[in-house]
């Protein structure tokens, strides 16, 4: 009885050291895996959005101001991780081709001058600076460093290399810091004003001319002036809270560096953009706020729970149509009194002129719910029966010369609006009549839909019981999107969306910085917009990527 104590005493600390190891093992493991998923690519999609360092240097009124919360490498290992096995080395190539063009097109060469020091937070900025009447337009570079020494010799590389390019160096001092200033050429351009300081021995700015510098060091020193400071940006970062890229535009940039169509009324009131970039798998979101004027009638967000509302309904309704586009909005009439919505509205319900004058009177007419799809055969329009009825229609078409007529077609009753014309060539002297729309109704679950549309084809797959594959593809977009009470929700297959993109001035931009066309890579792309509680619209946009 003895020797089984003593045996089992002495067992104890051995059974104790084998514990400590296997618990220190494990914490090893645990922390060696907390540590390499930390340093993975794979964290920009769970990026914190905060507010950038550089943004203090940025004044409020800068017309557009560019924050990375990323360094020059992550971008590229995340791209070759998320991409499939046999396209990793090309996603990887592309991001690099594009990274190495953006830091070109600022005179800099990423892989010698930037690639063993440079940390996240970077900022690019576009001023204007001078007077109101004369405004000159400039350009500030932030640059963050991984320690002390990596910013210090580059500036001091930087210059060297352009003296001995000819610059005239001047060295001076201002609020404190030091200032070197010269004429240089970027890359092999013509030689342009150029001014470079050294905050706080790790923030590198570069400046185009030492004005645009100093207004940067003189707006960091007043929180009142600076981006960094600004409430709505505090707020927006609040809201957004995840991002790898953020976003801070002006009415002037919208326009001519985004390539947003504002309506005049729009440009009256100074407009303010913020949008966050974060990565999601093989999709890019990107997430903001836009100000909007104050409205008589504000917007109502809609409280119904998922699935539950009219224009979930209409939906269901949609039938056995194949839409490669497809628009849901709630609130039709009232999102068509948003100026700064007007352009994206006539985009969502037609494809252009020649899709004919009923698609835009359906939009500005209908106070509830309305269906937009195009497809093969053409643009199709669902909306309640009674909104907008046809006596509402009617009379903007008859100014328009198109009359309506009662007719049966594939056993169906419908409305045709048809206009009659002089036939051309050998047909002068016969009228032809030529079709610009008609609307039909349909019961489905005890409610009644209107359904409007240009070609007679299009009737065959109204009320068809299970929506063909093509509607369940939009239909799964939108819900990717999390906004499924959102009253303006759009969604597009590869070709529609790579229509759109292709001539947007920002797309055909990273193009040309990357030296290559990215459309091959697009998949699809989903929209949906939502009125804020102050006056502002959040918004979301999800592109696919393959």
């Amino acid at each position: 009885m003895d020797r089984s104590r003593d045996r089992r005493m002495r067992a104890r600390p051995f059974l104790a050291v084998v514990l400590v190891i296997i618990l220190a093992a494990l914490g090893l493991g645990l922390g060696g895996w907390w540590l390499v998923w930390q340093r993975s690519p794979l964290q920009l999609q769970h990026q914190a959005l905060t507010l950038p360092r550089a943004a203090r240097f940025v004044p409020r009124q800068a017309p557009l101001g560019l924050y990375f919360l990323t360094d020059g490498e992550q971008p590229v290992g995340y791209a070759r991780a998320v991409a499939p096995p046999r396209q990793r080395h090309g996603a990887a190539d592309a991001i690099e081709r594009l990274r190495d063009g953006a830091f070109a097109a600022a005179g800099l060469d990423y892989r010698n001058e930037l690639s063993t020091w440079l940390a996240p937070d970077i900022g690019l900025a576009l001023l204007e600076i001078g007077s109101p009447e004369a405004p000159v337009q400039g350009w500030l570079l932030a640059l963050s460093s991984r320690d002390d020494e990596g910013a210090r010799r580059f500036l001091q590389r930087f210059w060297q290399t352009r003296s001995l390019a000819g610059t005239d160096l001047q060295v001076s001092s201002y609020r404190g810091m030091g200032l070197i200033s010269g004429r240089g050429a970027l890359l092999g351009q013509e030689p342009v004003p150029l001014a470079t300081a050294l905050v706080d021995d790790d923030l590198v700015l570069i400046a185009s001319g030492r004005g645009v510098l100093e207004q940067a060091l003189d707006v960091s020193q007043i929180d009142e002036l600076n981006q960094a400071s600004l409430p709505r940006l505090q707020g927006a970062v609040d809201r957004l809270g995840s991002g790898a890229a953020l976003m801070v535009a002006r009415t002037p940039a919208l326009a001519t560096w985004l390539g947003l169509p504002l309506p005049a009324a729009a440009s009256d009131r100074p407009t303010l953009l913020l949008a966050a970039l974060r990565p999601q798998g093989r999709e890019l979101i990107l997430e903001g706020l836009v100000d909007l004027p104050a409205l008589a009638d504000p917007l109502p967000v809609s409280s119904a729970a998922a699935g539950e509302s009219p224009a979930a309904a209409l939906l269901a309704a949609a039938g056995n149509q194949s839409p490669n586009r497809l628009a849901l909005l709630q609130q039709p009439a009232a999102l068509a009194r948003v100026p700064l919505l007007q352009p994206l509205l006539a985009t969502l319900t037609a494809a252009g002129p020649a899709a004919g004058p009923l698609p835009p009177l359906l939009a500005g007419a209908a106070e509830g719910p309305l269906l937009a799809m195009e497809g093969p055969e053409g643009w199709l329009i669902g909306t309640p029966a009674a909104d907008p009825s046809p006596e509402q229609i009617t009379a903007p078409l008859a100014a328009q010369g198109l009359v309506p007529a009662p007719l049966t077609l594939h056993g169906r009753p419908l409305l045709a609006w048809t206009r009659l014309q002089a036939g051309s060539g050998r047909a002068s002297e016969e009228l032809q009549v030529s079709l610009a729309g008609w609307r039909s109704e349909e019961e489905v679950q005890g409610q009644a839909w209107a359904w409007w549309g240009r070609s007679p084809a299009l009737l065959d797959g109204i009320g068809g019981a299970h929506g063909s594959r093509a509607l369940r593809a939009r239909q799964a977009q939108l819900r990717e999107l999390d906004l499924e009470q959102a009253p303006l929700q759009w969604a597009l297959a590869s070709d529609g969306a790579r229509g759109l993109l292709q001539p947007w001035q920002p797309w055909r931009l990273l193009a040309a910085l990357a030296g290559g066309s990215f459309n091959d890579a697009v998949q699809g792309l989903a929209l949906a917009v939502e009125p804020e509680a102050d006056h502002s619209l959040h918004w979301r946009i999800r592109l696919e990527l393959g």
